[in-house]
């Protein structure tokens, strides 16, 4: 499979408020910037978003090393999908799991690919980072 490197990122003007993601994808010497926006939404879903958006993009299976910047996505991921799915998209408390329309879409995009995650701190000088918040931002609609 081919390997694409891939950096998400959401942004939020207010949360909730006008909201834009972005996916920057790097495959070889081949770029691919993506980016979109809602005009009222939150950070969390702008961070999904981005993720399934970019893992959408991807028209084969490949091997993808994810780079994210949001604990909530790499939390939701690693710790805690499994057991949303076990509870009927329930959390531990037996509320409903925020975003689960969202958490779902990036689940079926998973099983197309094989993914490492990889957690970035935000704004701390990671080109791909940064170029994936320049995206979100972008993204944005005006108010």
């Amino acid at each position: 499979m081919s390997v694409v490197e891939m950096w998400t990122d959401g942004a939020c003007k207010g949360n909730p408020g006008p909201g834009g993601w972005g996916a920057y994808l790097k495959f070889g010497e081949h770029e691919r910037d993506l980016f979109g926006g809602e005009a009222e939404t939150t950070n969390n879903r702008m961070e999904l978003t981005a993720v399934i958006e970019g893992l959408r993009a991807l028209n084969r299976p490949c091997t993808v090393r994810l780079h994210v910047d949001s604990t909530y996505v790499m939390h939701g991921i690693t710790r805690w999908l499994a057991g949303w799915q076990r509870n009927g998209w329930r959390t531990a408390s037996k509320q409903p799991v925020k975003n689960a329309d969202l958490w779902r879409a990036l689940d079926a995009e998973l099983a197309r690919h094989e993914v490492t995650w990889i957690w970035v701190k935000g704004h701390a000088g990671d080109p791909g980072n940064e170029r994936a918040d320049a995206l979100a931002n972008r993204g944005v609609p005006p108010r």
